[in-house]
């Protein structure tokens, strides 16, 4: 197992740094010269600091070990990952960046409501901080919980610039705890990120090795027969697709962290019998979704991307890169419990224990089996667990009645699809008489042509259903792309994508245990803002695997125009994920209201993740000017298109 290294730094505090004393015993970030000496064996501390207002950050290089193999980061007062800051609500915070590197940095204050020249995202309302010079971050705290903070230059996230940000409110705690850890996950790598991206472009598969083999062909025909596991093969060969398709970077490369540490070490937070232990739970990974699990214990999820929720008793949920989720957990006995953090594709975890002492390790549990893209993720619909050869994934039931879809055909104001859509000549031949218990209903599936049949993406029922789901008016102007169609940058389009708020996702639904669903998240406070949306902004969310080329609407980011918002203007966002991959989407600036059917106590998001196959909604009230970020916070999908411009003016 590889290990990780990374020197031990505390956070400078310009308080403590102005009245000399303290600046003392933290020599070390005083002068990052001796930091970049030290190799200390260390971790990013999970308890949390004094809160405070002013900061000193010098952004370093770091050096690492990797197992036996020394490799240089990019870190912050020699910490690698960053230092944990906190903040007060209501205070007004300055935050002096110096740049120790030889190119341009940033830091970006993610989910943080600030003025847009201070978020910092280089060239948009933001110059970037060039080598050798200090820029000060200077705004004040309008909100409290858990977020984090990054750099938005480059492949410096990928390279270890990434910290966690805990805000103090500025009235009493929705919910108290005896314990209070930050819970940091991230994804380590010795490769430079730019050698990843080219592979990538080499080849989509370049770090999927785990395609299905001879062997598991062998397998599915002892298990489905020859003919069904020989029509499985041609079927996703037919679409350039595979079902393992599940992570482009994995675990091949990949160390996955806990707080700084690598499984071989991990992580150990400590308590005792029947306190209550409040984990902040941060996705800072690159390119990594995790689900997490304490075996033996219930978590309580008590706030979701900062805000308080309502608390949802769970099994396990999963993390996407950029969020937060703040759970409370109460052991009652000395026993150590283990925080078990697997990557989504199964090809690597991270561990930490909370024990009684210091050296107590819990037992590491068996990684469950990889899951499998489906129909589903493949935004066909509502037969989500039947795998291509027509095989339940578990309820061979669920999610299988599908009426009267033939009856409903695109309005002239739909999305015009390509007839091509997901290489339906590799699925005219499919045979539907595996299918058991399937209610075809009134649709009209010959040779499994669905451009014919099933209802558009873009069509007014699916738009209508959505509007039923929300409460929301019926009719209102929407924002569409005028045409997309197949082609380079745009491998498929999904011809029935479903809303899948209610799964919590592959690898998840049917596993046993209890997992978090986005429909379980309910805010404490209503609303602030309760007017209806004036208009919907439909983005489809579109790549090519083989090409490594991703965008919204069919376009990467050099090729788009902004979308733009009027200053106090409230609009619905609604987003098509055409692609077999997850996409944590992140708006920057604005909260995103998720319409996830609790009304007025949706959810606020500041990241929200869009399943394979999946459409989904959220309210914006575009409330302060300025020229905001729109991504996929995958590091690498958004490095290579899946980037917009948001203007509110």
């Amino acid at each position: 197992m590889v290990e990780s290294v990374f020197p031990k730094r505390t956070s400078i505090v310009r308080r403590r740094f102005v009245t000399g004393a303290a600046a003392l015993s933290c020599g070390a970030a005083v002068f990052p010269a001796l930091a970049r000496k030290a190799t200390i064996e260390s971790m990013v501390s999970a308890e949390l600091p004094e809160a405070a207002s002013s900061f000193l950050l010098n952004v370093e290089k770091i050096p690492v070990r990797v197992g036996k193999q020394h490799a240089k980061g990019v870190g912050i007062n020699g910490s690698l990952p960053a230092p944990t800051l906190r903040w007060r609500e209501g205070d007004t915070v300055e935050l002096q960046v110096r740049n120790h590197l030889h190119e341009d940095t940033s830091i970006h204050w993610h989910g943080i409501r600030l003025p847009a020249d201070m978020d910092g995202v280089p060239g948009l309302s933001f110059a970037g901080i060039p080598a050798g010079e200090t820029f000060t971050y200077r705004f004040p705290v309008r909100q409290n919980g858990t977020y984090w903070y990054h750099s938005h230059s480059g492949g410096q996230e990928q390279a270890g610039l990434y910290g966690a940000l805990v805000i103090d409110p500025a009235d009493k705690p929705a919910y108290t705890a005896d314990r209070d850890y930050v819970v940091l996950l991230s994804d380590w790598t010795n490769a430079d990120p730019m050698d990843i991206v080219s592979n990538l472009k080499f080849d989509g598969d370049y770090y999927n090795f785990r395609q299905r083999t001879v062997g598991t062909f062998l397998h599915d025909i002892r298990k489905d027969g020859l003919m069904a596991s020989v029509r499985d093969r041609l079927a996703w060969g037919g679409m350039n697709m595979a079902p393992t398709d599940i992570s482009d970077v994995s675990g091949i490369i990949y160390t996955y962290l806990m707080n700084g540490r690598s499984p071989a070490k991990g992580w150990v937070g400590l308590f005792r019998p029947g306190e209550r232990i409040r984990l902040r739970f941060i996705n800072a990974a690159s390119m990594t979704l995790f689900d997490v699990r304490i075996p033996g214990l219930t978590m309580q999820v008590v706030a979701s991307d900062g805000n308080d929720v309502e608390p949802v008793p769970v099994d396990e949920f999963r993390i996407a890169p950029a969020e937060t989720y703040d759970v409370i957990v109460q052991p009652t006995t000395d026993e150590p419990y283990t925080i078990f953090v697997q990557s989504e594709d199964r090809t690597g975890y991270a561990r930490g224990t909370l024990a009684t002492h210091d050296g107590l390790l819990g037992p590491i549990p068996p990684m469950d089996p990889r899951p499998l893209r489906t129909m589903a993720d493949m935004g066909m619909g509502s037969m989500k667990n039947m795998s291509m050869t027509g095989e339940p994934k578990s309820d061979p039931m669920a999610g299988m009645d599908m009426p009267s879809h033939e009856k409903t055909t695109p309005d002239s104001q739909s999305v015009e699809q390509d007839k091509t859509v997901h290489h339906h000549a590799a699925m005219h031949d499919m045979d539907m008489s595996n299918m058991a218990g399937m209610d075809m209903g009134n649709m009209d599936m010959p040779g499994m042509s669905m451009h014919h049949s099933m209802p558009h993406e873009g069509s007014s029922s699916s738009i209508k259903e959505q509007r039923a789901v929300s409460g929301s008016p019926a009719a209102m102007p929407e924002t569409q792309p005028a045409k997309l169609k197949t082609g380079v940058e745009v491998q498929s389009l999904a011809p029935q994508p479903q809303n899948r708020l209610g799964e919590a996702g592959d690898g998840l639904d049917g596993n046993g245990r209890r997992c978090l669903r986005y429909t379980d998240l309910r805010a404490l406070k209503p609303w602030t803002d309760p007017r209806e949306p004036s208009r919907e902004i439909v983005l489809h969310l579109t790549g090519n695997m083989e090409r490594f080329i991703w965008g919204f609407n069919g376009k990467k980011f050099s090729e788009a125009e902004p979308i733009r918002l009027m200053l106090g203007e409230r609009v619905r966002f609604v987003l098509i994920n055409d692609t077999m991959m997850e996409h944590p989407i992140h708006l920057h600036g604005l909260w995103s209201e998720l319409e996830n059917g609790q009304g007025a106590f949706q959810p606020y998001k500041h990241t929200v993740n869009v399943k394979p196959g999946e459409r989904l909604s959220y309210l914006v009230s575009a409330d302060t000017p300025g020229l905001w970020a729109y991504h996929c916070h995958l590091l690498y999908h958004m490095d290579t298109g899946m980037f917009r411009t948001v203007v509110v003016s």
